[in-house]
Parts: structure tokens; C-alpha cells; sequence
């Protein structure tokens, strides 16, 4: 009777979790769905070519797509290599101490700061202080110190993920701090810190509040030249379309379109660096 139990309460254990589980994933492809079934139509290669027009109720969004991959690529750069080598130095180089715990603390709380914040932050330093004024520049570093926390806590966690005997046995072959960092904790880690990038461009990808203050503006119809010009985002664009008043009729299908191409960008992105996470994992094997 006992034995029954168990099993019955293991049954309905596993059977509210497969639920749960498949309830999300049902939820995730209904939105996804939707969006397909609603962007489709608008998608066509003048609509991914061509600059807008009338206001933004015609023509394309190039360059709201050549915006985003702007400010995602600029703030990769920025945030990846110094997220990167500050978990370096928390988890290999700093001592255990109340300064430690008082960093990791600190970085936690960063990562839980709402995103206007940051756009508030960029604003005052990148626009007005340091006068970048609205840019790809003021843009990109304000989402990078955004996503900033996220590298580091991952990059700090897949350090903790390789054993201390990797570190001492390469100490015992007379290499130094540097050189085992360098040749043997990386290349074990990289999969994992590569992670830490997949999640930064997701939410770079999609985030407005910080770009409305930053970068962001309404209506451009030529590109940027250069990193002081301001440019159109697809997160802004299509906050614009669906809150600025216009003819909804006309601006319903731009407004979809824009959507299932943000995250067809962010699905492309992901993809990517899912490759990268693979070929590491495939080098160490």
C-alpha cells in the first residue's frame, strides 16, 4: 500500500510538471503564432528594403533593421570583453573577502535594475554629460552597461564550473596564472560564457526604454554615417506604431511585420551563437 502510494504521488509529481512544462511551451508557440500568422503578409522584400514613407504608414524598415544590429553589435562590443575579464578577475584573481561579497552583491542588484533606469543613466552621462547626444555610441553603451551584469555573473559562474585540480596540475607544469587561465580554464568555459552572450543580445535585441532617450528616433529614411548619428530601432519603431495615433488600419500590418522580424533577428542571433557554443563544446571533446 505504501509502495502504491509512493508510486501514485511520483505519477502526479511528474504529471503536473509535464503540464506545467508543456503549458509554457504551448503558450510560447500560440504567441509566435500569432505574430507568424499576422506579420506573414506584410513581410515582402521591399518591406524589408526599402525606407519608410508617408509618415511610416508605407514602405520599409531597413533602416530600423540596420539600426538594431547596430546598437546590438556596438554594445556586444563594449559589454563582452570587459563583462568577460571582470569575472575574470572576481572569481580567479580577487581573495575571498567582504570587498568580494560586496561586488557580487553590487553586480546582482545591477542586473535587477529596471531598463528606464539605464535610459535615464545613459541620458545624463553618455548624451548630456560626456555630449554624445543621441547616438549609436550614447545607445550602445548604455545597453551594454545594461547586459553588463549578466556576462559577468555568467562568465564568474562557468569559471566555477572547472575543477581546482585543472588549475593546479597546469601550476605543477610551471605554467603561471595568466598562462593556466589563458590555455586551460577558458577553453573548458567558453561554451558556457558564450551563453552569457546569447541571453545579452536577446535583451538588448528588444529593449526601448534605454534607445528612447539614447539613440532612438522617430522617423529617419536614410542610414546612419556614423556612430554619432542617431538611427531608427525596431523595438522604437514599433512602440511608435502602435502608440503615435496614426491610421491603425494602415499601420496594424507594418507593426506586426516589424515584430515577427525582431524576432526573427533575435532568433537568427541566438542560432548563431548556439553554433559557437557547439563548436567549442565539440573542440574539447
Amino acid at each position: 500500500m505504501k509502495l502504491l502510494t509512493k508510486q501514485l504521488k511520483q505519477t502526479l509529481a511528474f504529471g503536473t510538471f509535464r503540464l506545467v512544462s508543456f503549458s509554457v511551451i504551448g503558450v510560447l508557440f500560440l504567441i509566435l503564432g500569432f505574430i507568424v500568422v499576422r506579420g506573414l503578409p506584410a513581410i515582402s522584400w521591399d518591406f524589408l528594403t526599402k525606407m519608410p514613407e508617408n509618415g511610416m504608414t508605407e514602405g520599409g524598415i531597413f533602416p530600423a533593421i540596420v539600426g538594431t544590429l547596430c546598437l546590438v553589435a556596438g554594445s556586444m562590443i563594449f559589454a563582452f570583453p570587459v563583462g568577460v575579464f571582470s569575472g575574470i578577475y572576481i572569481n580567479e584573481y580577487l581573495k575571498e573577502s567582504w570587498f568580494k561579497k560586496l561586488v557580487r552583491s553590487m553586480t546582482n542588484n545591477l542586473a535587477g535594475v529596471p531598463s528606464i533606469v539605464f535610459g535615464l543613466f545613459g541620458m545624463a552621462l553618455f548624451v548630456n554629460q560626456l555630449n554624445f547626444g543621441d547616438s549609436i555610441l550614447a545607445g550602445s553603451l548604455t545597453l551594454g552597461l545594461m547586459v553588463l551584469p549578466v556576462i559577468i555573473r555568467t562568465t564568474e559562474e562557468a569559471l566555477k564550473t572547472v575543477d581546482d585540480s585543472m588549475r593546479l596540475g597546469s601550476y605543477a607544469l610551471g605554467a603561471t596564472k595568466l598562462q593556466t587561465i589563458r590555455k586551460v580554464v577558458l577553453p573548458i568555459c567558453y561554451p558556457n560564457i558564450v551563453t552569457g552572450l546569447i541571453l545579452s543580445v536577446s535583451r538588448v535585441s528588444g529593449e526601448t526604454a534605454p534607445i528612447l532617450f539614447t539613440a532612438a528616433t522617430y522617423f529617419m529614411d536614410r542610414l546612419p554615417n556614423s556612430i554619432f548619428d542617431q538611427v531608427m530601432a525596431l523595438p522604437y519603431h514599433l512602440y511608435v506604431l502602435t502608440t503615435s495615433g496614426t491610421d491603425m488600419e494602415k499601420t496594424r500590418p507594418i507593426a506586426y511585420g516589424t515584430a515577427l522580424v525582431l524576432i526573427a533577428i533575435v532568433l537568427f542571433v541566438n542560432l548563431l551563437a548556439n553554433s559557437a557554443r557547439h563548436y567549442f563544446n565539440n573542440k574539447l571533446k
